[in-house]
């Protein structure tokens, strides 16, 4: 977008208040995570939410972001915070640095990914941390408790959910992310939002277990995508009543032209984070799909793609030397000691890392129908009459009828009762 219009003037001034706390004299287009979402429903579209492990990520996708004029998400999972280079404390800082290379007017959002609640502790430790990383400018939070049993994941994510600024971005999980063959239902669906809906807790999308895998797929080993679109629309149209849409995990690996189609099953967001890894590393991928192509039980570098030849022989031996299969997901663990090598490479190096991610980047804003979301976030930002609006959406349950003993699930796991 242009900095200088009218438009974007008014969307920097109804930035969330965390971000205008933090950022009031810089121009950066960051806003809320909310504001993407109803601008990526206005517009028919998905949003790309790109996993930054590497703070290049960020240069690349904003790069496409500008040039498409496309709203996009920047997330970091929980985990990958602390194994990566990038972290909850320095990603707004380097958003902030390439949004200025770029003369600013990239409108994106910072979105906390899978920010993982595993038992009521987690819970109550979350809301000092959410409140440091909220501080720190990010825009959008995803409470992911699907490792509990249903109604244990409901009551969590309603507490720690119902805390949250309702300004923000709101993404929650039933189901975790196992691949082919676990489905999420969509009773599980139904249960879990109509539940938060019952406490006024409004997501604006939910992550499910629809077939996909976080990571590449091995065929070597059986692995395929296999992302269930039947079941996706399923549960997608049994929740739309809420406001609700899908967020699409593990998309690295899929086809474009399968990822083209997506918005006809009810996607509104789409996370890609192992591919943008394997084109910052080199390794050789399936242009199509962006799955890492081993060969001979081993990742394959390509020589002109990625860092230079030299650094990936480095992190292959450190790889070796922790005990890894030259083919492993842990690779991504060594994102954090090997980020300032990558940012210290010659500069032909990092601008063929970019290039590279900003193609992708576009590629996947167009096979999302994304182009000229910016515009609508902005259209959708000037008819708020401030900065602090909740989501105009409906209650259409009631709480006493969201109970542990009708849960669809065993129930609690860990012995412990969320409710009041």
């Amino acid at each position: 977008m242009d900095v200088k219009s009218k438009a974007y003037q008014e969307l920097l001034k109804k930035r969330p208040l965390n971000v205008q706390a933090r950022f009031a004299n810089d121009e950066m287009g960051l806003v809320s995570g909310r504001d993407i979402a109803a601008a990526a429903k206005k517009c028919d579209s998905i949003v790309l939410a790109a996993n930054a492990r590497h703070p290049l990520v960020v240069k690349g996708v904003l790069r496409a972001a500008k040039k498409k004029n496309a709203a996009v998400l920047i997330e970091l999972a929980k985990s990958e915070s602390t194994y990566c280079g990038s972290t909850y404390d320095n990603l707004a800082d380097y958003a902030l640095k390439y949004s200025a290379e770029l003369g600013h007017g990239a409108v994106f959002g910072l979105h906390v990914d899978h920010y993982a609640i595993k038992s009521e502790a987690d819970v109550l430790k979350g809301v000092g941390h959410l409140t440091k990383i909220l501080n720190s400018g990010f825009t959008s939070v995803a409470i992911d408790a699907s490792h509990l049993d249903d109604y244990d994941n409901f009551a969590a994510t309603r507490a720690l959910a119902g805390w949250l600024p309702p300004e923000l971005g709101l993404e929650v999980e039933v189901g975790e992310i196992k691949g082919p063959g676990e489905l999420s239902t969509v009773e599980e669906a139904t249960y879990y939002i109509g539940g938060l809906n019952a406490w006024q807790i409004f997501p604006d999308y939910l992550a499910i277990s629809n077939g996909s895998l976080h990571g590449t797929y091995d065929p070597t080993a059986g692995q395929m995508e296999g992302i269930d679109l039947k079941r996706t629309k399923e549960i997608a149209d049994a929740i739309a009543p809420y406001g609700v849409a899908i967020a699409q995990h593990g998309i690295s690996g899929t086809p474009l032209d399968k990822v083209s189609t997506f918005r006809k099953y009810g996607i509104r967001k789409g996370n890609v984070a192992t591919l943008f890894q394997n084109v910052y590393f080199g390794i050789k991928m399936d242009p199509d799909t962006g799955n890492a192509i081993t060969e001979g039980g081993t990742y394959t570098k390509e020589a002109d793609r990625g860092i230079s030849v030299g650094l990936w022989e480095k992190i292959v031996a450190a790889a070796d030397e922790k005990g890894m299969s030259r083919k492993s997901g842990d690779y991504k663990k060594l994102n954090l000691p090997f980020c300032d090598m990558i940012l210290a490479e010659p500069q032909p190096i990092i601008d063929r890392i970019v290039d590279e991610m900003e193609w992708w980047a576009e590629r996947f804003i167009t096979a999302f129908g994304a182009e000229g979301t910016a515009d609508a976030v902005a259209e959708i930002m000037s008819e708020r009459p401030d900065q602090n609006a909740a989501p105009d959406r409906k209650v259409l349950c009631e709480r006493k009828d969201f109970r542990k003993d009708n849960a669809p699930g065993k129930g609690g796991n860990d012995g412990k009762n969320y409710d009041d």
